[in-house]
């Protein structure tokens, strides 16, 4: 398919080309024609008037040698035949050299054809290509009435062929010297075609191998042109799908963990009551424990479909006007008693004022409620929680700093990606599914917000959300 596309590519510009050249010359063929024959039409109407206007009164006994006098120079000027006829066409007089040698020549023995002598007027001179039934190849004709009474005519004749030869020649030479830019031409269309052609059969390479599963080819990008902006783009998508991929291949890892773990702990539970393993006094124990590994699986399952929802735009926004500062208060009340228990200082609150914004009342809850909840998990005991709340014209920022371990530098491009757990998480906190902060990103993106993150390893992470004041 490539080849075929490069050969149609070039065998179709080479065709241009060629024919445009071809029509050129047929063009300028004609035109040297018509050019030659009225150069030549007017060299010999010029030579019928000035013998016509010589010879008014005309009488060949009496003007016959007078005649030779002025055609035969003019004969060989012209390099044409001239020679006067009569009223019936017979010739009379004629300037070649037969003539003046014997009197007669080749034309005496021929009558020119009455039509030929009608069409031939006192002011205007008949020019026209024909062989007057004398010659046996076609001629350019000139002819002009030496008298009022039409009783003689003067005609002077050359032949086509040395105009053909004449074309011939300028033939010759034009393609003898279109030969050199036609083959540096061809060499232009090729380089020119393969280099169009070269990143599409890179891109075909690509996507086959991409088709398998192969995400690591890339398109060189040669140019600044349109080819060059499909190639980068072509990069682009390739990166984007391999990201896409990596992201499917992390998602299938991911929830293949969370499912097992909590199912596992929930299956050997069950089996070990069932089978009497457990004993009946710790039944209650190890059904409290099944009990929130199923709450687990719920929140993930709730999770992934929020993300769902969100990711699909299947989630409409339920935009309403509320106060921003009121909404954090409420939820830092429901997580008063953790706060407590871990004796965690709140900074900030007490200076924020009241901030008025449009937006999805719900999402956002969740979006403060997430941030918070992982405040206070990862702040360390007697650790402190920072508020901060400003606005300006457009937008409200919010952002909620904690004491900690924080995040180590190698976990925090990730954190807002799917089921991202760091280690410390992990091990810290059992009941978390990695998909909160995602959501939280997922929320504020729908608001044409923004969210990032800073952390310093064993001193603190801030987590800072833009969101615009009206969507």
């Amino acid at each position: 398919m490539r080849l075929k596309l490069f050969k149609k590519y070039f065998l179709l510009t080479v065709s241009i080309v060629g024919i445009s050249l071809v029509a050129l010359m047929m063009i300028l063929s004609v035109v040297l024609n018509k050019h030659i024959a009225d150069s030549q039409y007017k060299r010999q109407s010029h030579c019928c008037e000035q013998i016509s206007q010589s010879f008014t009164d005309f009488n060949y006994l009496e003007h016959g040698e007078n005649f030779l006098e002025i055609a035969v120079p003019l004969s060989q000027v012209l390099d044409s035949d001239v020679f006067i006829t009569d009223s019936y066409g017979a010739v009379v007089l004629c300037a070649c050299n037969e003539w003046q040698e014997a009197g007669k020549c080749m034309h005496s023995s021929y009558i020119i054809p009455s039509g030929i002598l009608s069409s031939i007027g006192k002011s205007e001179t008949f020019s026209r290509i024909t062989t007057l039934n004398i010659y046996k190849f076609p001629q350019y004709v000139t002819a002009r009435q030496m008298d009022e009474n039409a009783k003689y005519f003067v005609f002077t004749t050359s032949p086509v062929s040395e105009t053909s030869g004449i074309l011939s020649r300028i033939s010759r030479l034009y393609y003898l010297w279109a030969i050199i830019p036609l083959a540096l031409m061809v060499i232009a269309i090729y380089l020119m075609t393969y280099r169009l052609t070269r990143p599409l059969k890179s891109m075909s390479e690509a996507a086959k191998a991409m088709a398998k599963g192969d995400f690591s080819k890339r398109v060189p990008v040669t140019s600044d042109d349109e080819i060059g902006e499909l190639a980068a783009s072509f990069n682009m998508m390739t990166n984007s799908l391999s990201r896409l991929e990596s992201m499917r291949r992390s998602f299938v890892g991911n929830v293949s963990h969370e499912l097992k773990t909590p199912m596992t702990t929930i299956g050997g539970f069950i089996d070990g009551i069932l089978d009497g393993t457990i004993k009946p006094e710790s039944r209650e124990y190890y059904l409290k424990i099944v009990s929130d590994e199923v709450k687990r699986l719920s929140r993930l399952v709730n999770g992934m479909l929020s993300v769902t929802k969100l990711e699909s735009g299947e989630a409409v926004l339920n935009v309403s006007e509320f106060d921003f500062y009121g909404l954090l208060c409420t939820i830092m009340i429901s997580r008063e008693q953790h706060i407590e228990e871990k004796q965690i200082v709140v900074e900030g609150l007490d200076t924020m004022q009241s901030v008025k914004l449009k937006a999805d009342k719900d999402l956002l809850y969740q979006v403060v409620y997430n941030l918070i909840d992982n405040a206070i998990k990862f702040t360390n005991e007697s650790g402190k929680i920072s508020f901060s709340l400003s606005q300006n014209a457009d937008s409200i920022i919010f952002s909620i700093t904690n004491t900690g371990k924080g995040i180590t530098a190698n976990d925090l491009p990730y954190v807002f990606e799917r089921f991202y757990k760091g280690d410390k998480a992990r091990s810290n906190v059992k009941n978390s599914t990695g998909l909160g902060l995602y959501i939280v990103k997922t929320i504020v993106n729908a608001h044409k917000g923004e969210i990032s993150v800073q952390s310093k390893e064993n001193k603190f992470t801030t987590f800072t959300v833009i969101i615009p004041k009206e969507i």
